[in-house]
Formats: C-alpha cells, sequence, structure tokens
C-alpha cells in the first residue's frame, strides 16, 4: 500500500482505516464550539465532550472524524508562537477516534500501531511509546502485544502523560507515539530526554478515559471507560512528505509562495532568525486562519473571538506592511488558502467571494491606522528603550485607533516594556472627560429616535463645505457613540457645518471643533469622521481632547485642509478617470463603486476582460491631457431632467433628487454631490498603479494624483538610478544595460560549467582510484546536485569502474546523492541509492543508467553512503 502523500489522502485514509473497524464517520464541527467556556474548538474531542461528561447520549458507540481546530486567545493561545516554531499553527486539523464506553486500550494500541506503520508507511523501528508512569496495562499490551522493545518504551509523569477536560470529570492516562528523526536532531535518549520534541517528536496521543476526578481530587473506576484520540494532520503530513516542518508540506507552501510573490521578498526554509521567512509564515498561516474563520461564521469585532480574528488579521497585515508592500495582501492570500483547502470543505470554496470580501475591508482599515501609528511608535521606541510611557500608548490608542496589543507587541520586540498603569490612569480620565463632554445631551435607548429629534427640532444640516474650509455654528446634540461602552467618543451635531459627510464614495472629513458655552465653559474636539445620522443630517464623530463640549455653545468647525485637497484632487480624477475609461474600453463601462480618500482613489466599473498595459497607459494618457489642459472644474445645481439632456452620467452610490448637482470638467460630465478641485490642472498628474478583477465582469483600478504620484515617481526614479549605478549603464540606456549584464552572466555562467567539468575531470581519476573491485563509493561535499551529476559520470569514465556512488552536503545545505552504473552491464543505478535516501529523509531516482536522489537530512548522508556501499558490493 502507498502511504498518503497529499492532506486529503491522509484524511481518507484516516477515517477509512476507523470506518473499517466500525466508526461512524462524523463530519467537522465548526469552528465555534456550542461550549461557552472556550472560544474556539481547539481539540477534536470538543463537539463529543457532551458525550463524555453524559450530559447527552452518544448516537454510535464509536466515532472517526478529521476536526477542524484553532488555538488562540484565551487558554489555549498559539497566535504568538506561528512562524517562529516548525510547528505551531492557529487553525490545524485534528484526526481522531474515539469509543464511548465501547472498545478501549487492547483494541486502539494495537490500531494505532497498524494504522501508523502499514497504511502510513512509518518505519516501526524509528518509534518510541511514551505511557503514564502508574499505566502497567498499557505498556504491557505495547510490548507483549504489539511487540515494542522496552527499550523504546518510557514511562512520564501526569504534566506529559495524564489527561483531564478540567477540575473534575473525566480524566486518565494517555500514551503518545513518537518518531525518531535521527541525530541531526538531538541526542539520543527517547523522549524522556527531548522535552521539545526536536528529535522524538509525538504525533500520536491515545487518552484513555477511565476516572472521574471529584473536587476533593480523588479519582474512582469510570463503569464504561473511553477513548479519545488526537493524531495533528498536518504534524504527520510532515512526516509522510518528509520535511521538517509544515512549513514545507503542501499545504503551506502555495500560500507561502504567493506571500514571496506579494511582497516581493524570498523565503529561506529552516531558517527561523530570517525575519523575511518569519514574516513569510505570519502570512501564509494567518491568511489560512482567517478565511477558516471566516467561512464558519467569525467576523472581525472588538469583542470574544471576533477580536481574536482582528488580531490575526492585522498581525498579518503588519507584517506584510513592515515589508513595504502598499497594495492589499489578504485578498490573494486567502483567495490562495481557500483553494488549497476548498476540496476538503467545500462550504469554504463556496464563500470565497464573502470571506475575500471581509478580509479586503478589514486591512483597508487596518492599512490607515497603521500608516499613522507605526510611525509615531517607530519615533517613541528609538528614544524610550526600556519603557514606553503609557501616556504614548494612551495617545496611540485614543488619537489614532492603534490596539494596546498591538502596541505591547511591537514593543516586546525591541525588548521595551508598557507601562500600562499610566495607560490605564489616562483611560480613565478619558472617560471622565467623555462623559462630561455630553452634558446637556438627552440619553434615548433608540437611536434612530434620538437622532429623528435632533433633525425635527434643528432640521438638516447647513453644508458650507463647498466654499468653505471653516464655519462658526452652534452645538444642537452632543450623544455617545453606539457601541462605545467605555465612553471614549461622542457625536458631536451641528447647525453649520464645512465637514463633508461620507457619502458617493468620498470619505468624511476630518479636523477640529473648538466651543464656547455661554457660561465660558470651552472645549475641544478632534473630529475623526463625519457621517449622515440621517439624510441630511450630518454627524461629527469625535474625541473629546480637553474641557466641556455642551449643548448651545458656540461652535468653531475647521477641516483638515490639507486633507481635504488631497480628496479634492482624487475625487475630480476619479470622474476624468472614468471617461477615459469609457473613451479605451468603451461605453459599456459604468461606475460600480469608488472609494475616495486622501492617499489615493479606487474605481470599480463594469468590464468583461482585464484591462492590458497598453489600455492602461492610454487611459493614463487620455486623463492627464485633460488636467495639463487645465480645463475649468464647474459645479452647478439643475433639475434631474435638465442634467440628464446635458448628458451628465449618474455615479455610483449617490442618491439623487429633483435638484442635483451636476460636476463638469473638460471632456465629463457626470452628477456628483462631493468636493472638487477649481480647475483640472491642480489635480497634478495622474497615475494608475493597480488594476484588478474583483468579481465576474467587475474590474478595479486604484490611481494616485498630486503629491502622491510625485512621491510614486521619485520612489521609482530613485529604484532606476539604483538599478542603473548598479548595471554600469545610463538611465535611458538602463534595459539594454540589464540585458549586457544578463548576456555577461550566461557567458561566465557557461565558461564556469566547463570549468568545473575540467576540474571534475581532475578529481575523477583521483575519487576513482579509491574504489575497490570497480565499486566506487565517496562523500564530495559543497557541490550543486548538477556537478555531483557531472562528478559521478567523469568518474565512471575511468578505467575499471562499473559502480559509481557519491554523496554529500550540497551547496544549498541539502543533501545530495548520485548513481551511476555502467549502460552496458545491466545494472540499475536506482538500486545502488533507493535505501540510501531514507537515510536523508528523502527519495528520488528514476531508470537508466545515472539516477539523484535528494533530502532534508543532511546528518544522514554518511549512513545513506554505508548504505549504498553494502548496495554497491552486493550489485552482480
Amino acid at each position: 500500500m502507498t502511504p498518503p502523500q497529499t492532506a486529503d489522502q491522509l484524511r481518507s485514509a484516516f477515517i477509512d482505516y476507523f470506518v473499517g473497524k466500525g466508526h461512524a464517520d462524523v463530519a467537522s464541527a465548526s469552528l465555534i464550539p456550542h461550549d461557552p467556556t472556550i472560544l474556539f474548538t481547539v481539540a477534536g474531542m470538543v463537539p463529543f465532550k457532551p458525550y463524555f461528561v453524559g450530559d447527552e447520549v452518544p448516537p454510535y458507540s464509536r466515532a472517526v472524524s478529521s476536526q477542524k481546530c484553532a488555538r488562540a486567545g484565551g487558554k489555549h493561545n498559539d497566535l504568538d508562537d506561528v512562524g517562529r516554531t516548525k510547528r505551531h499553527l492557529v487553525f490545524f486539523e485534528m484526526l481522531g477516534n474515539f469509543s464511548f464506553g465501547d472498545y478501549f486500550k487492547k483494541e486502539i494500541i494495537p490500531w494505532s500501531w497498524e494504522l501508523t506503520t502499514e497504511t502510513f508507511g512509518l518505519d516501526g523501528d524509528r518509534l518510541w511509546i511514551t505511557v503514564h508512569d502508574s499505566d502497567d496495562e498499557a505498556e504491557a499490551i505495547w510490548h507483549e502485544e504489539v511487540g515494542v522493545p522496552m527499550n523504546r518504551i518510557q514511562r512520564l509523569g501526569d504534566k506529559d502523560n495524564f489527561w483531564q477536560m478540567g477540575d473534575t470529570g473525566p480524566c486518565g492516562p494517555c500514551s503518545e507515539i513518537h518518531i525518531d528523526r535521527g541525530p541531526a536532531f538531538g541526542p539520543d535518549g527517547g523522549p524522556l530526554g527531548d522535552p521539545h520534541g526536536d528529535r522524538f517528536m509525538e504525533f500520536w496521543n491515545l487518552v484513555f478515559m477511565q476516572f472521574n476526578q471529584s473536587a476533593d481530587g480523588s479519582r474512582t473506576a469510570l463503569p464504561k471507560p473511553s477513548i479519545d484520540t488526537g493524531l495533528g494532520l498536518e504534524r504527520m503530513l510532515c512526516l509522510l512528505q518528509g520535511v521538517d516542518s509544515v512549513w514545507e508540506t503542501n499545504l503551506m507552501q502555495p500560500l507561502i509562495d504567493q506571500a514571496c510573490s506579494l511582497t516581493g521578498r524570498r523565503y529561506i526554509a529552516g531558517d527561523y532568525d530570517d525575519r523575511d521567512s518569519f514574516s513569510m509564515r505570519v502570512l501564509a498561516e494567518h491568511a489560512r486562519s482567517s478565511a477558516m474563520l471566516v467561512s464558519d461564521g467569525v467576523f472581525p469585532s472588538n469583542e470574544g473571538r471576533g477580536y481574536v480574528l482582528r488580531r490575526i488579521i492585522r498581525r498579518a497585515v503588519r507584517y506584510a506592511y513592515l515589508l513595504g508592500t502598499e497594495h492589499l495582501v489578504m485578498p490573494t492570500l486567502v483567495d490562495t488558502a481557500v483553494s488549497v483547502m476548498g476540496n476538503a470543505y467545500p462550504d469554504v470554496a463556496k464563500n470565497r467571494d464573502f470571506i475575500v470580501g471581509v478580509l479586503t475591508r478589514e486591512e483597508e482599515r487596518f492599512r490607515q491606522t497603521l500608516k499613522t501609528g507605526l510611525s509615531i511608535l517607530e519615533d517613541e521606541l528609538s528614544s524610550h528603550t526600556d519603557t514606553l510611557p503609557g501616556t504614548t500608548a494612551f495617545l496611540l490608542h485614543d488619537t489614532y485607533g492603534f490596539p494596546l496589543e498591538l502596541t505591547e507587541e511591537i514593543a516586546a520586540e525591541r525588548g521595551v516594556k508598557i507601562a500600562t498603569a499610566e495607560f490605564d490612569s489616562e483611560m480613565k480620565s478619558q472617560r471622565e472627560r467623555a462623559k462630561a463632554g455630553r452634558k446637556g445631551a438627552a440619553a434615548d435607548s433608540d437611536r434612530v429616535d434620538g437622532y429623528r429629534e435632533v433633525l425635527d427640532q434643528f432640521g438638516t444640516t447647513e453644508f458650507v463645505g463647498y466654499t468653505s474650509d471653516e464655519s462658526s455654528g452652534r452645538v444642537l446634540a452632543v450623544l455617545a457613540v453606539a457601541g462605545e461602552s467605555d465612553d471614549e467618543t461622542v457625536e458631536v451635531f451641528l447647525d453649520r457645518t464645512p465637514f463633508y459627510a461620507e457619502s458617493g464614495g468620498q470619505v468624511g472629513d476630518t479636523g477640529t471643533i473648538s466651543t464656547v458655552a455661554p457660561d465660558g465653559t470651552v472645549g475641544e474636539l478632534q473630529v475623526l469622521d463625519t457621517t449622515f445620522a440621517l439624510p441630511g443630517l450630518r454627524r461629527h464623530v469625535a474625541r473629546v481632547v480637553s474641557g466641556t463640549v455642551a449643548v448651545g455653545a458656540a461652535a468653531t468647525a475647521r477641516i483638515d485642509v490639507t486633507r481635504r485637497d488631497a480628496i479634492r484632487r482624487n475625487h475630480t480624477a476619479t470622474h476624468i478617470l472614468h471617461h477615459a475609461l469609457r473613451v479605451v474600453l468603451g461605453e459599456h463601462v459604468k461606475q460600480a463603486g469608488s472609494l475616495v480618500g486622501p492617499d489615493r482613489l479606487r474605481f470599480d466599473f463594469s468590464h468583461y476582460a482585464a484591462v492590458t498595459p497598453e489600455e492602461v497607459n492610454r487611459i493614463e494618457q487620455i486623463a492627464n491631457s485633460e488636467t495639463l489642459a487645465n480645463s475649468p472644474a464647474r459645479a452647478f445645481e439643475t433639475t434631474k431632467d435638465e442634467a440628464t439632456a446635458l448628458g451628465a452620467i449618474a455615479f455610483f452610490g449617490d442618491k439623487y433628487g429633483d435638484v442635483v448637482r451636476v460636476l463638469e470638467v473638460g471632456s465629463s460630465i457626470e452628477l456628483c454631490g462631493g468636493t472638487h478641485v477649481r480647475a483640472a490642472g491642480d489635480i497634478g498628474a495622474i497615475k494608475v498603479i493597480g488594476e484588478s478583477s474583483i468579481g465576474s465582469n467587475l474590474r478595479r483600478i486604484e490611481a494616485t494624483t498630486g503629491e502622491n504620484t510625485v512621491r510614486l515617481m521619485q520612489r521609482e526614479g530613485a529604484a532606476i538610478a539604483e538599478v542603473a549605478r548598479l548595471v554600469g549603464a545610463s538611465s535611458d540606456d538602463l534595459v539594454d544595460g540589464v540585458q549586457r549584464r544578463l548576456d555577461e552572466i550566461k557567458a561566465l555562467t557557461d565558461e564556469l560549467k566547463i570549468v568545473r567539468g575540467k576540474l571534475a575531470a581532475g578529481r575523477a581519476s583521483e575519487i576513482a582510484a579509491t574504489g575497490t573491485d570497480g565499486r566506487v563509493v565517496a562523500r564530495v561535499d559543497d557541490l550543486s546536485p548538477a556537478d555531483l551529476r557531472d562528478l559521478a559520470i567523469a568518474v565512471r569514465q575511468q578505467p575499471g569502474v562499473d559502480i559509481v556512488v557519491l554523496g554529500g552536503i550540497s551547496d544549498s545545505g541539502g543533501a545530495s546523492l548520485v548513481a551511476a552504473v555502467r549502460p552496458a552491464d545491466g545494472r540499475v543505478a536506482s538500486d545502488m541509492i533507493k535505501e540510501a535516501a531514507k537515510a536523508v529523509g528523502g527519495g528520488g531516482g528514476g531508470k537508466g543508467d545515472i539516477v539523484a536522489a535528494g533530502g532534508k537530512n543532511p546528518g544522514g548522508i554518511d549512513e545513506a553512503l554505508a548504505i549504498a556501499q553494502a548496495a554497491a558490493t552486493a550489485s552482480k
């Protein structure tokens, strides 16, 4: 029987084996458990807990499952270890078989051995067993019935080999199966001397639930002992695929490859000190975990399991951001994760678009927070090498929405602690300020009724932001922000405001509001966002920075002009790009959504194919010809019928009444209620920085304008200049210069190959002389697999040589083996190294007179050559 080599094959092999033993095949339960004491399903037995504790009668006496599990947050938390070790994951799969008062040790111990050695194909001579130090019965079964030598059975105490569900309830000893991975992973001595499991890796835990523990700690025998086993799918896959860690399995490698592609960084397998490789592992794992959690109904939030998911997503995004990756990474990574996991879990594939949408929105929101918060935190950490003031952590949290946990994690990486007592004090003071800031506000349990009361009493907000950046007004109401139980933020309503409320794809304005009450009390607010509470009623979401903000106070509202100017440029550019898209791609193009922020613009549109680079260039040319023409941007109000007669195009997301606002700039004329530049030339250069698909027949382009485009061009110009310097060419001659260098490299490589061939021929006679009876087996290190192959051929050509086996540690650090035989002798080269390859943890071979093999265990080279020597000697 061929051992399983993929995750799908492994799941099937495990389940099929136990179904053949009369087990019910139970589908994986959700990652959201029914058990209120845990955040996630943390083990395979969690769905069966009611049966084990006696709360429910099981519908079957024995079961088998492949259970989705997640360990992050709460008691079971592997989140911070992900990427730092070979085996820690947030999401993993647990293969398990269960007996509810049916069979016990006498059955499961031989079954586990049979499945491990015969179905999975692991070498029984490399397996070690641990049992509880009181479990004579299990030890006897392993030795007397299975045949495991006593020197490979070890006893451990409660910490390692006793399992209990809690302080009371079912419990019992357990027995674990370990595999000896060889001396390259540590000293001999079995699991007892290897607490971290580096050499003697545990992969299957058999729990024998045979006692009931009382509150006083006493234990009595259960009338019907039960079985609960757990075999980590990813860990077993490592063994079956002959790799050193979960990251090199075919479950994780596609995600790591995708992370490298997105970030432009390389991954070095097995290097746990390399920062880039660590980041690639985090991105890969967290994309998979996030996809599986969202598919099961966990959504990013500020509490419970939703908060844990948010931490997972933000951890991944932070590492991508720190690597300089400006574009979104989660959508593509999650799409890859869905492709990897979708076959085993069809619901994940079915929910693909939904999962990608949820995680895309979360990343977009967090990137803006990161941009500001990280800049401030880096400056502070450079001047505080021991303890970061709590006031700084509070500023990041309070003003910029930077989570305290993230500040703590980044600081910990630098060995810096947080003055949490100071942070807590600042939080308490802020709550008191926010509470005072709502003085005079009418509390209403129904928020919509509260908004309507403001609207009915004062009417709609007068918006003066089309012409003014600052205005005077009056505070009409101050309400608590929905969902903010800690009173950190308030909603302020003014009779007049220059703040644009988010609509039509344009983000809301930020800025400040200063107030003076009739009694002279002053207040200062930082406006974080502006939205519509009800149609026509603008809501300023703000934090009280100082003083008290009272109803009836005079208010001076000032928008962040620099930010608004950037938004103006991007919004007008969106209209110009829409026009250019229709010219280049066709009149069928319609806007399907947009996001206009200060840093960039995003424009979604209907189109049936990807936009080619040539089309993108043409779109940019048309758009920039409009800005160079510097046509006036004329915004005016008219009736909807008149606007339609003028050919104005409606913009996605806006609602229109009988009177509409029209923007006419250059060749574009569209309905729009947003804020815009005075003339097209104010936009500056428009640069398309991305084009992608967001769904069936839907495309998205992203672009920059003004100063953001200048900065982008400066970065690209600097990169071009640096590349030109490195290849010794001018910027104008860069392509030819790079090609020349590539040609030189190729020529040198060819020349090096010739030299190596000559050197190999020179070494060949020396190596051939070490042989006996025409059989040459030798160790040669520091050659590439290709060079080792050439050397083997050269040795074979020496007089009197019939069989050649060369092996060594390659120039990349792996193990390489090559066997060559004379073509006319009838021997098969693979016979010389087939068994030897196992000693280096790999495989290879093939048919013919020369074959090669490789492995991940270079420490096994000498053993492999000894095996090959025996095979060569035995060959006739």
